[in-house]
């Protein structure tokens, strides 16, 4: 039983009430999701569910945890709180004028502001913040879907909003409607999708108006810093605590901008910790690139990047249920110090630099943080995951009606200390693939294979999860378009595991056209046809896979999921039968093994980067960091 002492916040509200509003906050925040999503009209939004919700309080602090929010400080700022009015509903999109909240121009965000009238005499105040902000289909720009993989400007990548009055007082501005649908190339869907976020965010904001009618302000409020407390004071007790004191440092990369040949683009931490905090130092991180791979992430001292990464930082937890009760508001923020190099980094590009593609960068710190923790707590954390691409095809159906499809593909997440990695993991919350129903029935091509990516977990006593395996077989002539990475690094592995394999396209596989595409595609001709088969990445190995259960082993070549060339060549399992009752040979397994363990060098590093590190590295196989 804990023995921390209790919040004044909380004994301020009162435990009953506490739990009221905690559980309000938690299923108005569900509420206004499940509108957006049954009445929105994007596949993006609607099926792929690439947006979430967040509630604020109007010290702009995030209250709820289920999944990461943008920033209402941009708003804020722009429109003092005093100035606004019940029914006002505020827009912005623009990446630099965002707050680090927002990381690419399709990336729309919604906020309106909640009221209550204290009874005073000076009529109805904000006291809450209720917002949504998803990844929609098209906002213009030089490619559909508005992320052209090799803009050098972000004037490149569509239209930008600085934070505006969208509606004032319950009345929408037609006339900024009208612009933003009017650069779209799907402005149907860009305007029901904005009218969903719109509704769905003012029902949430009376909501919570009715919270604050029954209990009062003052309670409330109460409650909100209870709630915060509580986090904070957890995180401190049951994470910090369990990363010793020091200097760690380590480093991973993105592989391409989309504009200059594939390199290392160094992303670097140094965590320190010290007794009552961690400091994140990006210094080392490389130079901001020409290409749309940068992320603002230095505006309001890192606010953003901290709630982005301290999803990580669960992974101490004492055991893994306890790992996903842990909630990532803003009582983290004050545990966690940002120090960013100057302007001209991946991480503090200046304006106009292109950041459509900035995901490379976001998705990677969220590795290096595990990485750098993985060196301070023994390797007691998970091995490397890379669970977001966009991949689709646009163009004109049998009527000459011209049309997108992009989807969010997930991959394998990485094996852990104690399991496997789960496959095929999407890292938006509630996030999924397109069902092969709709798809068939609205686009022209049909689905021929949607399964596990097999052998492409990384060989670990804790196997990676898997990737996707999708085959999209054209029926009209098309153009294909990728933004992903992981397609030459693959996701690592760490303390005796192996790296999963990369993101890999293959248009016309078997057939007299067939070429291998790069990560970033705008518009790769496809003919009616022809077949797109896309490997998403696996999830690295935790372990020496040479120590992994050979029962284990063998239930993954049953299941599918390992091949018998990779069980004997990466577990040294030697596998007999037939496919439906596999069965290992205990005499040649042994061999095996210690033929594997003999040939192997003595001083291999902590971190496994696989074999495309060393294409890009000028051979080295790793990197100094690499080591303990």
């Amino acid at each position: 039983m804990s023995t921390a002492p209790v919040p004044s916040s909380v004994r301020d509200a009162g435990p009953v009430v506490l739990e009221i509003v905690e559980g309000t906050l938690a299923s108005v925040e569900r509420e206004v999701e499940t509108a957006i999503a049954r009445t929105s009209r994007s596949p993006m939004i609607r099926d792929a569910h690439d947006f979430r919700a967040g509630i604020h309080d109007r010290r702009l602090r995030k209250l709820t945890g289920r999944s990461y929010s943008a920033l209402v400080h941009p708003v804020a700022r722009d429109f003092p709180l005093e100035t606004m009015r019940p029914g006002d509903v505020f827009f912005h999109n623009d990446v630099y004028e965002s707050e680090g909240g927002i990381g690419h121009l399709p990336d729309l965000c919604v906020t309106v502001p909640v009221f209550h009238d204290d009874g005073d005499g000076r009529g109805p105040r904000v006291v809450a913040f209720v917002q949504a902000f998803g990844h929609h289909d098209d906002i213009g720009g030089a490619c559909p879907g508005s992320m052209p993989s090799g803009a050098t400007s972000v004037f490149e990548e569509g239209l930008m909003v600085p934070p505006i009055r969208l509606w004032d007082q319950g009345v929408p501005n037609r006339a900024a409607l009208r612009i933003m649908t009017r650069n779209s190339r799907m402005p149907e869907s860009l305007a029901a999708d904005l009218d969903a976020e719109c509704s769905a965010c003012l029902m949430g904001a009376r909501r919570l108006a009715d919270l604050f009618r029954r209990y009062g302000r003052a309670t409330v409020e109460a409650c909100f810093d209870a709630i915060l407390d509580k986090t904070t004071e957890t995180y401190r007790r049951e994470i910090l605590a369990k990363i010793p004191d020091g200097s760690y440092v380590w480093e991973d990369y993105a592989e391409h901008d989309g504009v200059d040949p594939p390199r290392l683009h160094t992303q670097r931490i140094t965590l320190t910790k010290p007794p009552d905090r961690i400091v994140i130092d990006f210094t080392g991180t490389s130079p901001q690139a020409r290409g749309p791979i940068n992320h603002c992430g230095d505006y309001a001292d890192g606010n953003f990047l901290k709630k982005w990464l301290a999803p990580v930082l669960r992974n101490p937890a004492d055991t893994p249920e306890r790992m996903a009760e842990l909630d990532v508001n803003e009582g983290v923020v004050p545990l966690i110090e940002m120090r960013f190099p100057p302007k001209g980094t991946l991480l503090t590009p200046v304006f106009p630099a292109p950041t459509n593609a900035r995901t490379f960068v976001i998705l990677r710190l969220l590795g290096v943080l595990a990485g750098v923790l993985a060196k301070a707590v023994d390797g007691r954390m998970p091995a490397d995951q890379e669970t977001i691409r966009y991949t689709g095809v646009h163009g004109t159906d049998a009527a000459g009606v011209p049309y997108l499809m992009r989807e969010v593909l997930g991959g394998g997440s990485g094996g852990r200390p104690h399991a496997d990695g789960e496959d095929t993991v999407h890292i938006v919350p509630d996030s999924r693939n397109l069902p092969t129903e709709f798809t068939e029935s609205r686009f022209p091509f049909l689905v021929e294979r949607l399964g596990l990516a097999v052998d492409s977990g990384g060989p670990g006593l804790h196997r990676g999860g898997l990737g996707y395996e999708k085959h999209i077989r054209m029926l009209r002539d098309a153009r294909f378009m990728s933004v992903a990475d992981r397609s030459i690094l693959a996701c690592w592995g760490v303390r005796g595991g192996r790296a999963g394999r990369p993101f890999q396209v293959t248009i016309d596989p078997g057939g007299p056209n067939e070429r291998e595409m790069a990560g970033l595609v705008d518009g790769e001709p496809v003919r009616a046809g022809e077949v797109i088969r896309i490997r998403t990445t696996g999830g690295g190995g935790w372990g020496d896979p040479l120590d992994r259960d050979v029962e284990a082993v063998v239930r993954d070549v049953r299941c599918g999921k390992v091949s018998r060339a990779a069980a004997f060549s990466d577990y040294g399992v030697v596998i007999n039968g037939p496919t439906d009752a596999p069965r290992h040979d205990p005499a040649a397994t042994e061999r095996q093994r210690a033929r594997l363990r003999a040939e192997r060098p003595a001083d291999r590093p902590f971190f496994d980067r696989g074999p495309g590190y060393a294409t890009l590295s000028g051979g080295a196989a790793h990197a100094e960091v690499d080591r303990l």
